[in-house]
């Protein structure tokens, strides 16, 4: 209690509290930053002053960011906030390896209850206590002095001054490695936390109200199905959660997770690259007309996607989603909820994704003309909670990982959950494949199946998904792609799919796809960039 009450007398200026605050966050919520440093140069003499230089450089950027920002009655509550979100960030980063981007904020802010709830544990408590909560308490106990606004102004010009200058000698030091770094080292300098965080935070609402300023673009206003096509189309499009190629059994996985599409007439895609790492980022790229090079949020939200083209020509669509949303692609055309009880009638620890299949067929009935879309967006394999993605019965692979500690789990119980899942996916995706081979008498049919990303299973210590697309090892980037028909679909139409499967596909490839399967007549296609090519299709 003496201690305590010594740091009640003592004063301190803001200054110093921020110096305080800025050391302890590079010290200690900056393992991640430094484990990367030290993995990249290594330990040798000349490397650990680097590293070591490193940390002075870093503190001296919190120092001036906090510098610009603390004042007045804000200082204190502001480097609380600091030393809070931190400790979040440190934990995210050292549990699962993620960088927090602009993209990754955009997930953030799109995550609903469930899969936020999931993320909880004890370890991200400890995080948050001991590198958040407990120097937070130490900063509101310390007494701040408060010299006149004058005398303020020049400290913190001061302080300011001193920290550019150590950064500046830091570099003169080591101007070969910083250089270098700067260069070379985009993913180290991502994980200098919080100040990446910040600078996406700022990022991520730039683009935003850029985004509500654009005007919006109509894409494929010609498009029409022929007339000479009086075939109807049922196609049911299943857009997969968190499931990674090499996890599939159809594409040589050596277990078996694949049983029941063995069973059917599928046709596989082994080398096939999704758009994004994250389901914010795919899905809106799935269906949109830009390519993933050029595709940007902002732009897809503010054009016509495949469904509103498909829509333009007539064909009934509707969305159903066990997941967290459309991300915005559904806006446009029906779209049901199925995450309650109140409308997915099969659900036990949580509501399955085999309950989208339910009334499926009234909604087929109750169109008896024309084409018709049915877009299944699954919970699929959305970590980190993997044990809890499908019913008891389908954990085939034991002992699982149950769990969203993902690090306190082996390696074998951590796949184990994770193929369970996939094991459950197969056998909604076959459950899917005999409605529409119920139908088969009145339509063509015809089922795509296509995961929106992939996901990291603790490789070099690598976690759930949503790194930078260029940072992200090939796990989280290479998905499974099958395709179903039915007896009556125009064979004409499979002309080249022999030709192309085995050729690298990627999500740009969907666009085209679509609107090839209802034979859509419109500037808007590109039987080049269609799988299955309809250019050479009797009705063109």
């Amino acid at each position: 209690m003496k201690n305590f009450s010594l740091a009640k007398i003592r004063s301190f200026s803001s200054a110093e509290l921020i110096v305080m605050v800025s050391v302890f966050v590079a010290l200690f919520s900056n393992t991640a930053f430094f484990t990367s440093a030290v993995k990249i140069y290594g330990l040798d003499v000349e490397n650990a002053v680097f590293i070591g230089s490193l940390f002075v450089y870093i503190t001296a950027i919190f120092v001036i960011t906090l510098s610009v920002l603390c004042h007045g009655f804000l200082v204190k509550p502001l480097l609380v906030g600091f030393l809070l979100l931190s400790s979040l960030i440190a934990y995210f980063m050292n549990q699962y390896g993620v960088i927090i981007d602009h993209r990754m904020i955009g997930n953030m802010l799109e995550t609903d209850f469930r899969e936020a709830r999931e993320l909880m544990s004890f370890p991200i408590i400890q995080y948050v206590i001991f590198l958040g909560v407990l120097p937070s308490l130490l900063i509101y106990t310390l007494t701040r002095a408060r010299p006149g606004r004058k005398t303020e102004w020049i400290s913190r010009l001061k302080l300011i001054g001193v920290s550019v200058a150590v950064m500046a000698g830091m570099y003169l030091g080591f101007g070969a490695h910083y250089a270098s770094m700067m260069r070379t080292q985009r993913a180290l300098w991502a994980q200098v936390n919080p100040t990446f965080a910040l600078y996406s935070t700022g990022k991520y609402v730039r683009r935003s109200m850029k985004s509500a300023s654009l005007p919006f673009t109509t894409v494929g206003a010609d498009a029409k199905i022929p007339n000479a096509d009086t075939h109807r189309e049922l196609i049911i499009m299943v857009v997969g959660e968190t499931v990674r190629a090499d996890h599939f059994s159809l594409n040589g996985y050596e277990r078996e997770t694949n049983p029941l599409l063995k069973q059917e007439n599928v046709v596989n895609f082994p080398d096939f690259w999704s758009c994004g790492t994250s389901t914010a980022h795919s899905v809106p790229c799935i269906f949109s007309h830009y390519p993933r090079a050029e595709f940007d949020k902002r732009k897809a939200k503010a054009a016509d996607n495949a469904l509103d083209i498909l829509k333009r020509a007539n064909v009934s669509i509707l969305w159903r989603d066990n997941n967290s949303s459309s991300k915005g692609v559904a806006d446009r055309v029906a779209y049901e909820g199925f995450h309650t009880p109140k409308t997915n009638p099969v659900c036990d620890v949580e509501c399955r994704d085999e309950g989208m299949l339910h009334g499926l067929q009234g909604f087929i009935d109750r169109h008896p003309k024309g084409d018709i879309l049915i877009v299944l967006h699954q919970m699929g394999n959305h970590g980190p909670a993997y044990y809890k993605r499908y019913p008891k019965a389908f954990e085939k692979f034991a002992p699982v990982c149950k769990t969203s500690n993902l690090g306190a789990c082996s390696e074998e119980e951590l796949v184990n959950a994770y193929d369970n899942a996939i094991l459950y996916t197969d056998f909604f995706l076959s459950k899917t494949i005999k409605l529409l081979k119920q139908n088969d008498e009145k339509f063509e049919t015809a089922m795509v199946y296509v995961s929106d990303h992939g996901e990291s299973l603790g490789e070099n210590g690598l976690y759930l998904h949503a790194l930078p697309y260029f940072l992200a090892p090939d796990t989280q980037k290479h998905v499974p792609f099958v395709m179903w028909f039915g007896r009556n679909f125009d064979k004409e139409g499979l002309v080249k799919i022999e030709d192309r499967r085995e050729k690298r596909l990627s999500h740009d490839n969907l666009f085209a796809t679509l609107l090839g399967l209802f034979e859509i007549r419109s500037e808007a296609y590109d039987p080049e960039m269609d799988i299955l090519d309809h250019s050479q299709h009797e009705h063109w």
